[in-house]
């Protein structure tokens, strides 16, 4: 390679070569030399962009079935060396060239892995790009004389750049391009943490599966889209996902009609969905304003929706109503006979359903594309002014094996089976929550009460008119009940069984209270406060 010491040398090795051409030619018009690895090059010379291959200006041949193409000092001398300081210029060889710009991107790590291909992740090792890292590392770091590109999006802003002048490159615009190189390393280096991790866990750990909170968290938000605003009209708002993760449900729900989703739609829409999605058979979950108004488990969806709606039908007004299989044309006809829905969520819709709902143009309609979510994979993260507090999710393993009967009655089997219903849909309402469940469906929930009496009184107050028509009620409770006034209160409304956690100082005498008043008492062990 004959040099000279006013000429630019730019060396491209790329595995996404979208775009490539355009910017290469570019480089070729503005007489910047090309520098390129081995597969970058075959693609540049078949569309007749002139270029060197590495492996020629370094004397050295790519080995280790390419994983070794540019570690070379020649390369790293001509990316880190200070043009402003020739004498120290590649040790003062006048053969050695000052490379100007460095384009490059790495195998797709992530995609790779998780693609599901069975031989791709057996040969994982193949897919961890060495080379590339460094040469973007010296680049940035040099980013006062190296200008480093890594993002296709950002060829096009070079070429314009390059048509003004080759020196027209600001030290604010190199250093956001080197920034971004830092940046496209640490995500990408990232996701090979994340798989090694994965990888000893199940090797190592397969006896130890119990969630810690790390020492660090290490989050990359990406955003999806603006929000039309936040909780309220003067709030600004958007929704992010985790770009660092190997999460393949980015999406969990799929809007097909309707307006778009708010700040508050897609909170209760997650609510419903994470509830509803606890149960195996026909199910349907309405959710207002963050908690549960109504749900029912029944032979079909049609049943299911009504004795859900049958619950609170004046707070599901505007609710979000979600179910955990397909919709019919006779559920959606009595969902729009009854009431205002804002949004409705079901795995699938019949054509005849889907014809129905597009007369109402503004209904959000959602669909679920996965069956098998784990919602509790996750941290719940909240912020306070500077600070961040971090939970896991509320995960109860549910083994009824180790509820405690307090009681002389024992529940009968009616009862343990609106005890459990109860007892899931009391975790995903505002404490303090009291669920009133009969047939595997709620009859009156009070919530978001600020002491357990008025949680109580408020479901009471929701089913006065109809006592006559429910027997047999089974009381699910988020956390303790303290006082005598509690189970006096609830058996005004024929509370049959109560479940709650158990716990407090005067266990002993609501355990006592309950026995006098024939009705049997469930113990959990596990709160499930939702504030």
């Amino acid at each position: 390679m004959i040099t000279n010491k006013n000429t630019k040398y730019a060396l491209i090795s790329v595995f996404n070569k979208s775009k490539i051409i355009k910017l290469s030619k570019s480089f070729n018009k503005n007489k910047i030399k090309i520098l390129s690895t081995s597969g970058t090059r075959k693609t540049l010379i078949n569309h007749n962009i002139s270029c060197e291959k590495i492996s020629h200006y370094t004397k050295f041949k790519e080995s280790l079935n390419g994983q070794i193409k540019t570690l070379h000092p020649k390369i790293y001398s001509g990316i880190l060396s200070d043009s402003k300081k020739k004498s120290i210029n590649m040790n003062k060889n006048k053969k050695n060239i000052s490379i100007d710009f460095v384009i490059c991107n790495f195998y797709p790590f992530e995609k790779i892995i998780t693609s599901n291909n069975q031989e791709n992740i057996k040969n994982f090792k193949k897919y961890i790009d060495i080379g590339g890292p460094s040469l973007i590392r010296a680049a940035a770091k040099n980013y006062k004389k190296v200008i480093v590109i890594v993002d296709i999006q950002d060829y096009d802003f070079i070429i314009e750049k390059l048509k003004k002048s080759t020196q027209n490159f600001s030290k604010q615009e190199k250093l956001k391009l080197a920034m971004k190189a830092f940046k496209y390393s640490y995500n990408y280096e990232y996701e090979i943490y994340k798989f090694f991790k994965k990888k000893y866990i199940l090797k190592y750990k397969k006896n130890n599966t119990k969630k810690i909170l790390p020492k660090r968290i290490n989050l990359i938000l990406k955003k999806e889209k603006k929000l039309i605003y936040g909780e309220n009209t003067h709030q600004k708002a958007a929704i992010y996902f985790q770009e660092n993760t190997f999460n393949k449900n980015k999406n969990i729900l799929n809007q097909i009609q309707g307006k778009k989703l708010s700040y508050n739609n897609i909170l209760d829409s997650n609510i419903a969905l994470e509830c509803v999605l606890q149960f195996k058979n026909p199910s349907c979950v309405i959710v207002k304003h963050g908690t549960p108004c109504g749900a029912s488990t029944k032979k079909n969806i049609l049943k299911a929706y009504n004795y859900a709606y049958q619950c609170d039908p004046i707070s599901s007004f505007g609710g979000i109503i979600a179910f955990n299989k397909k919709i019919n044309s006779e559920t959606t006809q009595l969902i729009l006979k009854n009431q205002f829905v804002e949004i409705i969520i079901a795995p699938s819709y019949s054509k005849n359903s889907l014809n129905i709902l597009s007369s109402k143009k503004n209904l959000r309609v959602l669909t679920t594309n996965n069956k098998k979510i784990n919602f509790y994979k996750n941290f719940e993260i909240k912020s306070i002014n500077n600070r961040f507090l971090i939970q896991e999710k509320d995960y109860d393993e549910f083994n009824i094996n180790k509820w405690k009967i307090k009681t002389q009655k024992i529940p009968n089997k009616s009862e343990i089976k609106n005890a459990i219903f109860g007892w899931k849909i009391a975790k995903f309402s505002k404490s303090n929550a009291v669920v009133y469940v009969h047939k595997s469906s709620t009859i009156s929930i009070g919530s978001g009460q600020t002491s357990r009496i008025f949680a109580i009184q408020n479901a009471n107050s929701k089913i006065k008119n109809t006592i006559k028509k429910f027997k047999n009620i089974t009381l699910a409770s988020d956390a303790f009940l303290t006082f005598k006034d509690n189970i006096l209160e609830a058996k005004k409304k024929n509370v049959s069984c109560i479940i709650q956690p158990g716990g407090s100082i005067h266990d002993s005498k609501i355990i006592k209270l309950a026995n006098e008043n024939k009705i049997s008492m469930i113990f959990t062990n596990i709160r499930h406060f939702k504030h």
